[in-house]
């Protein structure tokens, strides 16, 4: 699914960020900071997650709600769960350039199959 340019713009300026995940029968909310957009997947990083992870790992399908001011959207997508290899090394590359000190525990690769639009006064996409 095509992230447009509003809704990429959004999420990587938006100081609002939650990753909800499910499992066993209990929901997890977390905030998320860095993000970034790599080849139309959105990447986030795994620093302090540990029920989330778990929760990941049971069950891929989260959502990740992102807003500014009255504008914001909820993209639904499966998670790919990552910890070596070539796009793990990428992401501690760029990590290390703006947070030096933080340790990636791992890497979160979403490929999103809906987008909803959350605003006030929205249209549907």
């Amino acid at each position: 699914m095509i992230i447009t340019k509003e809704i990429q713009e959004i999420l990587l300026n938006s100081p609002a960020k939650a990753l909800a995940t499910y499992a066993d029968n209990d929901v997890n909310v977390v905030p998320v900071s860095s993000v970034k957009l790599v080849d139309g997947k959105i990447w986030l990083i795994d620093y302090f997650f540990h029920k989330t992870r778990l929760n990941i790992i049971a069950n891929p399908n989260i959502a990740l709600t992102f807003w500014v001011d009255l504008k914001g959207y909820q993209i639904k997508a499966k998670v790919n769960y990552v910890t070596s290899g070539k796009a793990f090394d990428n992401a501690k590359k760029w990590i290390a350039n703006i947070h030096p000190n933080r340790i990636i525990k791992g890497l979160l690769v979403l490929d999103t199959y809906a987008i909803f639009n959350i605003s006030i006064h929205n249209k549907r996409i």
